[in-house]
């Protein structure tokens, strides 16, 4: 790995974000009584564990296994009390394993050493079922399992409601082309950056999440997982970045859905709680079924 590319991208692409997956507005909340500031990094807020989060840090394999039927990788890491602000020590292990046919499973779990802490980790990696170099993922078709979004304020921190999709160009409960919405959205957005609230959100069993079709490739990517939202990026920011064989990504080269707890919900008691204790430890699966089709 090219250790200085990882420390200079700003997109955090394949990356594992946390301790807190998106943003915490005004990087701070309180917890049992407890006041914590943390380590702001977009403007006054946290975004994706702060300066050096997750995905700025080493990782250690403890398991790898090449062959077999279903090859795998679990790395671990060891969060400190303290670390980018957040109170108490957190192990975390991660696996991504491999199955026919054409499958990729990811289980993210941390355990709280000492203290209650918020968890919320969450899988970076973006999409484009055309092939990295093929251009946008405008017109690919996605479906998302979810009838509601989270709203946000300018800084992109959500106001705390639970809306409805019906009727707006966040509605993707049927498959649509991405490119015969986004431009409905408000003027000023460059493309979707949104939490959606998955239905049946308040069980952690599994759940279909999303369907992403690419009709040149043929190509279809389903997405199952037991957290409560997934946020919505079209890599709107993404501007000239170097990438696989030397070429150059740009707006919307690809499409994230990161299956996570609903940002800054440590600020808002109707969310789903992401707070870990030595009692209670996190799990997050997610399920990746690749598959092509015809029209």
């Amino acid at each position: 790995m090219n250790h200085d590319w990882r420390q200079n991208d700003t997109s955090y692409i394949g990356a594992i974000v946390g301790r807190v997956a998106n943003r915490i507005g005004g990087a701070e909340f309180t917890l049992n009584g407890t006041h914590y500031e943390l380590d702001a990094n977009e403007g006054t807020s946290m975004l994706h564990g702060g300066k050096k989060g997750f995905s700025q840090v080493t990782w250690k394999v403890i398991k790898h296994e090449k062959k077999g039927p279903s090859p795998h990788i679990t790395l671990s890491y060891h969060s400190a009390d303290g670390e980018e602000g957040f109170p108490g020590a957190v192990v975390v292990f991660v696996t991504y394993a491999l199955s026919k046919p054409y499958k990729l499973s990811i289980t993210m779990k941390a355990k709280a050493l000492n203290k209650a802490t918020p968890v919320s980790l969450a899988q970076h990696s973006y999409w484009n079922l055309g092939g990295h170099d093929s251009g946008d993922i405008l017109s690919d078709e996605l479906q998302i399992f979810a009838s509601h979004i989270t709203p946000v304020d300018k800084k992109l921190i959500p106001n705390g409601e639970i809306v409805s999709v019906k009727k707006t160009p966040y509605d993707f409960l049927s498959p649509h082309v991405i490119k015969n919405l986004i431009k409905e959205l408000p003027n000023g957005s460059k493309g979707y950056d949104i939490n959606y609230v998955l239905n049946g959100y308040k069980t952690k069993k599994m759940k279909p999440v999303a369907v992403v079709y690419n009709k040149k490739s043929g190509r279809v990517m389903k997405l199952s997982a037991n957290a409560p939202g997934v946020q919505l990026y079209t890599g709107n920011y993404i501007n000239d970045v170097k990438g696989k064989g030397g070429y150059v990504y740009q707006a919307h080269a690809a499409l994230c859905l990161e299956t996570q707890g609903f940002p800054d919900s440590v600020n808002h008691r109707n969310f789903p709680s992401q707070i870990v204790t030595p009692g209670k430890p996190y799990e997050h699966f997610m399920l990746f079924k690749f598959s092509t089709k015809k029209d």
